[in-house]
């Protein structure tokens, strides 16, 4: 969710900012604490525009913004008291993917493929669904100084209708021969230079994508079909309506590249603009466009797995870099960045269901019980997934590295069993 959505307007309700809204009231602001190290301030408290239900067993509250999600309240496992690194989109998003702010680091994909592999050898095993160019761009599915080969593969373009969800020069028609022809061209000039510069990775990456490629041909273009879907299964994800297509579009291809055996898929709702989607400085109410846009198909991936016997070995991961503000910026009707204290949501993947972890202060600015940090995120992401965080490392530049370098605890609180 690409931009920051607002927590105290989607997960973490705050009756105490709904009783004094309007309000002034001081805070150390995140953004000048940054810039000019100015601390102290009275802002404005501001409500959002929209009410909150309690769903399911377990009684989450969740926004009228998303209450199709909402309806999977008891699967959600949701933590309230998240906090990170970065107060810029461009730095929090790198810290999001690749568990720092400015280094060239592999992206949290790179490492899951490096340590675990691929299920299925015809498809790559990272895949990132419609990813933009900005804010760390092509480095959020990157691989760093990993092996070439387990970067992420990049299927579709931000901001798009979702109707270009293929991956570009795969043919089965009268072009085939002849690049079959240009690929052992490219192969035999491969395996020469590698004779005479000895190994290279990036040369080694290159010549396994163009043997991945050519085993691609019968799989992909199976998988990357939609339209071999029922109408009701793409009615489900909301692929018949306009506001909801192209996130139906790129959910529906995830629950099918998790299905073919693709290890890691991010599933990006963004865009290219200075201000990515969810970034809402002057204009909150906007908050209501992006919920349209992805309410239904992530509650349609949700149910879809698990109706598929998917969910249990498949962790979905549901947030945005940082949060929002609980006071209005500038006085306005919009809200600031906010790493202190943002919500993101886990499903599946053996975390424990209909469940809430963590606290933020009274209005939802700081994390004040249970606080996660995003390395102690990355750290229980690993572990669910059979990784032991301290030990997947990998030597370069003289030192081991690994995701969460040398921080990150496991948030075992939220555990299953």
């Amino acid at each position: 969710m690409q931009g920051g959505v607002s927590q105290v307007d989607s997960f973490d309700r705050k009756p105490e900012l709904e009783r004094r809204d309007g309000e002034q009231a001081p805070f150390d602001d995140a953004r000048a604490l940054a810039n000019t190290g100015a601390r102290g301030g009275l802002q404005r408290l501001f409500k959002g525009p929209w009410g909150f239900r309690r769903y399911g067993e377990s009684g989450l509250e969740v926004s009228d913004l998303f209450p199709e999600i909402g309806a999977h309240a008891d699967r959600l496992c949701v933590i309230r008291s998240m906090h990170t690194d970065g107060v810029a989109h461009g730095p929090a998003t790198l810290f999001l993917h690749c568990g720092a702010t400015n280094a060239i680091r592999p992206s949290v994909g790179a490492w899951v493929t490096y340590g675990l592999g691929s299920e299925n050898e015809d498809l790559p095993g990272f895949v990132s669904i419609s990813p933009s160019i900005g804010n760390g761009g092509a480095r959020n599915y990157g691989s760093a100084f990993l092996p070439a080969a387990v970067q992420g593969t990049a299927i579709g373009a931000a901001g798009s209708d979702g109707t270009d969800l293929n991956i570009r020069h795969l043919s089965d028609g009268r072009e085939v021969s002849a690049s079959r022809r240009r690929i052992e061209l490219i192969r035999q000039l491969d395996r020469e230079q590698q004779e005479r510069r000895g190994a290279d990775d990036e040369l080694a990456g290159a010549a396994a994508s163009l043997d991945l490629a050519e085993r691609m041909r019968g799989a992909a273009g199976e998988v990357f079909d939609l339209e071999r879907e029922t109408p009701a299964t793409l009615a489900k994800y909301g692929i018949d309506r306009p506001e909801t297509a192209a996130y139906g579009r790129r959910c529906l291809l995830a629950r099918r590249l998790c299905e073919a055996g693709v290890r890691f898929v991010q599933v990006n709702y963004g865009d290219n603009s200075a201000n990515p989607a969810w970034d809402q400085h002057s204009d909150l109410p906007k908050h209501a466009t992006h919920a349209r846009a992805v309410d239904r198909p992530v509650a349609a991936l949700l149910s879809d797995l698990a109706e598929r016997g998917l969910l249990d070995d498949t962790l979905v991961w549901w947030g945005g870099e940082f949060g929002r503000t609980p006071y209005a910026e500038k006085n306005g009707t919009g809200r600031d960045h906010n790493p202190n204290g943002f919500t993101v949501w886990l499903a599946g993947g053996g975390v424990k269901p209909g469940m809430t972890w963590g606290e933020t202060d009274e209005f939802g600015y700081h994390a004040i019980r249970d606080a996660v940090h995003m390395h102690d995120l990355h750290a229980t992401i690993l572990h669910q997934l059979g990784i032991d965080h301290e030990r997947l490392t990998y030597r370069f530049a003289g030192r081991d590295y690994r995701l969460t370098d040398v921080y990150g605890r496991i948030v075992r609180g939220i555990i299953d069993g």
